[in-house]
């Protein structure tokens, strides 16, 4: 397993805007989020061993935060040709799988990760209500090689600052996880 970091794209960049398909074939728009105090976007797949550590603490942290005026969508940006694991017809099954209470997007042409500058799954991106990043970073310390907790602690401890409107300390660490799946000659510059 080979892990890489999130970019660490500038904090108050615009959320770039997406249109893409749910797991149930709907189209999902960032304006569909635009009554939301917060945004979070999650980039992630079905088969990282990465994100399947932390599937259970995300339906926790989504489940405390979405009643909160928290917007939460996944996407999954991974080449499904060269990696069937993360195919769009297996995303319903593992959505019903973790129990995501929140909707589950393809990006197959990866235009909306490119736009993201995301590297890993997982990689979370939390802007405001101004949809200007104020977070991008892990969950937690925990992952599958250490014996930490799953907690969210980081996650949680921004998100709960942007909806009391304090400020968010910019020293974040940056997320680690399984590199995006490219597709072949569609590696951004940053891909290493």
């Amino acid at each position: 397993m080979v892990s890489v970091k999130s970019t660490m794209l500038a904090l108050g960049t615009p959320a770039p805007a997406f249109r893409l398909k749910d797991t149930e074939g709907n189209w999902v728009t960032i304006d569909d989020f635009e009554d939301s105090t917060a945004l979070l976007v999650i980039f992630m797949c079905n088969h990282c061993p990465y994100v399947r550590h932390l599937s259970e603490g995300l339906v926790d942290y989504a489940k405390e935060f979405l009643g909160q005026g928290v917007a939460i969508v996944g996407i999954n940006a991974n080449d499904a040709e060269r990696y069937p694991d993360d195919a769009p017809e297996k995303m319903m099954a593992e959505k019903v799988r973790a129990g995501y209470p929140f909707p589950y997007l393809f990006d197959p042409e990866q235009t909306v990760a490119r736009a993201y500058k995301a590297a890993c799954t997982p990689d979370f991106f939390l802007f405001d209500r101004e949809r200007c990043l104020v977070y991008r970073g892990r969950f937690d310390a925990s992952t599958p090689k250490n014996n930490e907790a799953v907690t969210g602690a980081e996650l949680r401890s921004a998100t709960n600052a942007v909806l009391a409107g304090h400020e968010i300390s910019a020293e974040q660490k940056p997320s680690i996880g399984c590199n995006i799946k490219w597709r072949p000659g569609n590696e951004p510059e940053w891909f290493g």
